[in-house]
């Protein structure tokens, strides 16, 4: 593939392969040697123009542990702060030889231009443009559920999954809490939806988008009602980005207590769902507001594995941007999976 920009139009095949291909990195991890060495001499940039700890650095490990260069840049403290645009620190990339730029920006669409304006030549990895997209969040989140509700890999979590190949058809998902400033709750959307699973979102109607009803999902502004009576198999909450609020958390509800007891999700909630279900959460966590310590802290919670997970999806991604087959402008189920094998058991 050339770059992984958003979920909206991924095939099924392109997202298995991407799944098939974290769980072959997702082997790796347990050996005593991390590393690989398949992008040995090949150069990764993050380019973060918002403040992240949890993507940056799981991206810098994923890279890493694929024996890639990271240049590791960051808006703040760099030329950016003195008014440089984004067309020139693409340029300045590209003399640098870049071979793949992960980016998070604060404008939506932003990663787009910078695949596709021709100011580099670069796969451009999409880590979250404003409110629109973040196709790794996505996928591992998808990787997560497969791995719970599909497969089985063993009870130490690392053992053969035998999820492999398998899709989400039939499982449902719900999406609860801030939808309107989720990128991960649309890119979830889309991607689950292609995987055959059945989405519930789940918000107050001040935090819905304008448009949600040509998303391929539900919508719900009940959340006892959806947990009763739908019964999902997953439930996946959203943090409350009140930085993305420019009237503060007044101008979306009515107090965080009242957020809280309508749309938090705790012990209580937790106990009305099917007992194989789980609960999960892209972080970092508001603890109190949209989950509360229990929910979170539960044997059936499974946010803390998200963020192992997320090492193995990145490394994935970044595999077959870099590594895959040249032959194909997209990912493909194409890629051939034998040399695929080869590679990551170097």
């Amino acid at each position: 593939m050339k770059h992984l920009l958003t979920t909206q139009g991924l095939s099924k095949d392109d997202a298995i392969l991407l799944l098939d291909t974290s769980a072959q990195m997702a082997a790796t991890q347990s050996r005593e040697n991390k590393k690989l060495p398949t992008l040995r001499g090949r150069t990764v940039v993050n380019l973060f123009y918002e403040d992240s700890t949890r993507t940056r650095i799981s991206f810098e490990t994923a890279a890493k542990r694929l024996s890639a260069d990271v240049i590791n840049f960051s808006a703040k403290g760099s030329s950016v702060s003195k008014g440089e645009s984004l067309k020139d620190t693409a340029l300045t990339l590209h003399a640098m030889g870049a071979d793949a730029v992960v980016v998070r920006h604060s404008a939506s669409g932003a990663a787009h231009q910078l695949a596709h304006a021709g100011w580099l030549d670069a796969g451009v990895l999409n880590a979250g443009d404003g409110m629109h997209q973040h196709p790794t969040q996505a996928l591992l989140d998808a990787f997560t559920i497969r791995r719970h509700l599909v497969g089985n890999v063993g009870d130490d979590g690392r053992g053969p999954d035998s999820s492999v190949g398998a899709d989400l058809a039939g499982l449902r998902i719900a999406i609860v809490g801030d939808v309107l400033h989720s990128r991960v709750a649309r890119s979830n959307v889309y991607l689950l939806h292609t995987l055959g699973a059945e989405v519930t979102l789940v918000a107050p109607p001040t935090l819905v988008p304008v448009g949600v009803e040509t998303w391929p999902c539900r919508v719900s502004y009940h959340l006892d009602e959806t947990l009763e009576q739908w019964q999902p198999d997953a439930v996946m909450m959203l943090r409350v980005q009140r930085e993305r609020m420019s009237g503060g958390s007044g101008a979306f509800f009515p107090s965080p207590m009242e957020y809280s007891r309508k749309f938090g999700f705790d012990a209580r909630r937790l106990a009305v769902l099917p007992d194989h279900a789980i609960v999960m959460h892209p972080g970092p966590m508001n603890r109190g507001l949209e989950i509360s310590a229990a929910a979170a802290d539960h044997p059936r919670s499974v946010i803390v594995e998200q963020v192992a997970n997320g090492v193995a999806v990145r490394m994935a991604a970044l595999y077959l941007l870099l590594a895959g087959d040249d032959s194909t402008g997209s990912t493909s189920s194409n890629t051939g999976s034998t040399s695929t094998d080869e590679r990551i058991a170097l």
